[in-house]
């Protein structure tokens, strides 16, 4: 049987293929660890090594199926990974993880644990054969050891004090790197586009033409804003991260800031479209002066009557430009 064309179900699985499920799978789940460990190295260090120790006892579990393996089926073991067996427990793509922040990683790799866990206890619950129901619950007890191990490596890797210091330099990173050009992406598309939109809408009363204005507005400022949001700063003497994500967080909410009012006028009834793309741009400005007071401290009715009172006035410029 071919099992990327036809994928077994677990309860067909031989005794032999469930070791060596079990075995790829404490190999793969190692790697991702060490994966981990690698991309947290330089900013949290006692994280890291962590993740070194889950992936030292993933090892070790390793090597004692291979061994059972080894003594009762002999040394070739047949190739099964998850992906082979249907209703198997999935991982998340590592680079997905890896993108957003530690406190994600961190739950991650405690989903991993359990997931594992519930998984064996399911398979041993349904098996009917002894041997297997032993081998499964073996696994699941050796899954639920991960867990302590796991417990006391962050006993003895991180206090308290080094917790909170690497939670405060992720909020930071991630602020830095996500929350401030997205930001300022957000505020330069809601703001900038105002006027040329609001210009064309009330010079012309067509909303097809004020829908490709601002559609053209939106996008050109999303390309521009991303693109030099990347090239500016390459993160390595600001610590501001990836030049990549700066740019695509930028680029995006800029985009994303003028589309908000410039998709109404699909309607085709210009009072309508407008009032709506009125409603947009309040809903945008009070949402840029919540993000302000809420990652960047800044004090909320300060934040609101900037945003506010910039975009009145922009706003203005182009309902007076276009009704001239």
């Amino acid at each position: 049987m071919l099992f990327s064309l036809n994928r077994k179900r677990f309860k067909d699985l031989s005794e032999q293929e469930i070791i060596a499920l079990a075995i790829s799978s404490e190999e793969d789940d190692a790697r991702i660890y060490r994966g981990y460990a690698e991309n947290l190295r330089e900013e949290y260090p006692d994280s890291a090594a962590i993740f070194e120790g889950m992936a030292a006892e993933e090892d070790d579990h390793r090597q004692r199926l291979i061994d059972l393996h080894t003594d009762r089926f002999g040394p070739t073991i047949p190739l099964i990974r998850r992906e082979h067996v249907s209703g198997y427990y999935a991982r998340t793509p590592v680079w997905l993880i890896e993108n957003l922040g530690l406190d994600r990683i961190r739950a991650e790799a405690a989903a991993m644990e359990k997931s594992a866990e519930a998984f064996y206890l399911q398979a041993a619950a349904r098996t009917t054969d002894a041997a297997t129901r032993k081998l499964l619950g073996d696994l699941a007890a050796a899954e639920a050891g991960h867990q302590r191990t796991a417990d006391d490596l962050v006993a003895t890797h991180l206090d308290a004090e080094t917790i909170s210091k690497e939670d405060t330099d992720a909020h930071r990173q991630f602020v830095l790197t996500w929350v401030q050009p997205g930001l300022a992406g957000l505020m330069d598309g809601s703001v900038s586009t105002l006027a040329p939109i609001f210009a064309t809408a009330f010079a012309t009363h067509d909303t097809w033409t004020t829908f490709l204005v601002g559609l053209a507005a939106s996008l050109g400022a999303g390309i521009s804003m991303g693109f030099t949001e990347a090239a500016s700063d390459d993160g390595q003497i600001s610590g501001r991260g990836s030049p990549v994500k700066r740019g695509l967080s930028a680029g995006v909410m800029t985009a994303l800031g003028g589309l908000g009012h410039a998709l109404p006028y699909l309607i085709t009834d210009f009072w309508t479209a407008t009032i709506i793309a009125f409603a947009v741009v309040f809903v945008e400005l009070w949402a840029i002066a919540w993000i302000q007071n809420r990652y960047m401290n800044t004090p909320f009715f300060r934040a609101a009557f900037q945003v506010v009172l910039g975009g009145a006035l922009v706003f203005a410029v182009g309902v007076v430009i276009g009704s001239g």
